[in-house]
């Protein structure tokens, strides 16, 4: 059986990227282990978009949520 593993956070993406990036720059990678490597940034980089993206998105709608919540509050006299 597979265990499912949870998302990577946007901290884990971004520390793998800073790895990827410190590998490219040793002059001592091959072509082949460059190319993986860019390819996988490349991926790291879309998902952590992605979860700056979603992150944004929930960031919102809290925001409304809360300005309508206090916008009920109001009470006139």
């Amino acid at each position: 059986m597979s265990e499912k593993l949870p998302p990577p956070s946007f901290r884990t993406e971004v520390e793998r990227l800073e790895t990827i990036v410190r590998s490219l720059e040793d002059s001592d990678v091959d072509l082949d282990e460059a190319l993986a490597l860019f390819q996988e940034g490349v991926e790291r980089l879309k998902a952590a978009r992605q979860l700056l993206q979603d992150t944004e998105l929930t960031l919102r709608q809290v925001a409304e949520a809360a300005d309508d919540a206090s916008s009920g509050d109001d009470v006139e006299d």
